[in-house]
């Protein structure tokens, strides 16, 4: 599990391995590897390249070397565009300048709808980390979007269970017009074939946060360091599990917490166990 503590919207980066409870359907684990900065990161990022949001990834572009370097030795970046469809543009790799020059062409793309199917794309990059990621270090997921559109036969419960299974975080950058659901169409026609795009959901859902920004290319850097900037804690699998969901809670201990009054702890609330 990976975490990310946070007060008054600043990260918290002086906790140790006895400032954390972890419980695993409702029992404490013993952690048996807690690092902040040693885990090794793959990241995809997740471009929206439909209508007006090519010249988001113009803006991201033009600091996106700077931003990357944010990123540790052994950090790898791939790149997904999504429209209507995906199109894995960049494989995971630790060359940097390539992800920046990947980033760049992004915004020249024209190959691709100017439609918006927001959760088959999260599906997508769910099941291509899980494919291709790796099986050590973290793994986690930025997209980049205005969060508009509309799902069809795609509702967030089997994108929630995806990133589980793929044991990735989603974080999101939500750019232009784009509001949480509630806010922006509360007077939807109501059609159960179609659901409203909740990327601030979905991330807080699998652990991670969205942010609506107002400057793409400061969210951007400030969100890389972000997801770069987590605790890992690991322990073992209780004996005997069952494949399939097992609930986590991750927590500070009390004496944390009074020294954080008004922490936010964001981690994953569980990960499904796979069938041998």
């Amino acid at each position: 599990m990976d975490a990310q503590v946070t007060q008054n919207g600043e990260l918290v980066t002086d906790l140790t391995k006895d400032d954390f409870i972890v419980t695993e359907n409702n029992r404490r684990q013993e952690l048996l590897y807690f690092g902040r900065e040693a885990e090794p990161l793959s990241l995809l990022l997740l471009l929206d390249v439909s209508g007006s949001m090519r010249k988001y990834i113009e803006q991201i572009a033009g600091i996106s070397r700077q931003a990357l370097r944010r990123l540790h030795k052994g950090d790898r970046v791939s790149i997904m565009l999504f429209s209507k469809g995906t199109k894995v543009v960049l494989p995971f790799t630790d060359d940097l300048n390539a992800v920046a020059d990947a980033i760049r062409a992004a915004a020249q793309d024209e190959s691709m709808s100017p439609y918006t199917a927001i959760n088959d794309a999260l599906l997508d990059a769910a099941k291509y980390v899980d494919d291709k990621a790796g099986e050590t270090g973290r793994r986690a997921i930025l997209i980049l979007t205005d969060n508009l559109g509309l799902n069809y036969k795609s509702p967030d419960p089997p994108v929630i269970d995806a990133l589980y299974t793929a044991d990735a975080v989603l974080s999101a950058i939500v750019v232009g017009r784009g509001e949480k659901p509630e806010a922006a169409r509360a007077d939807q026609r109501v059609n159960p074939d179609f659901t409203v795009p909740d990327v601030f959901k979905i991330s807080e859902e699998t652990g991670g946060e969205a942010v609506k920004a107002n400057k793409a290319p400061s969210a951007f850097s400030e969100m890389i360091e972000r997801i770069r900037m987590r605790y890992s804690l690991h322990y073992h699998t209780p004996e005997n599990a069952r494949p399939g969901f097992h609930a986590v809670r991750v927590e500070l201990t009390p004496e944390a917490q009074r020294r954080y009054p008004y922490a936010i702890v964001r981690a994953r609330k569980g990960y499904v166990l796979k069938q041998q």
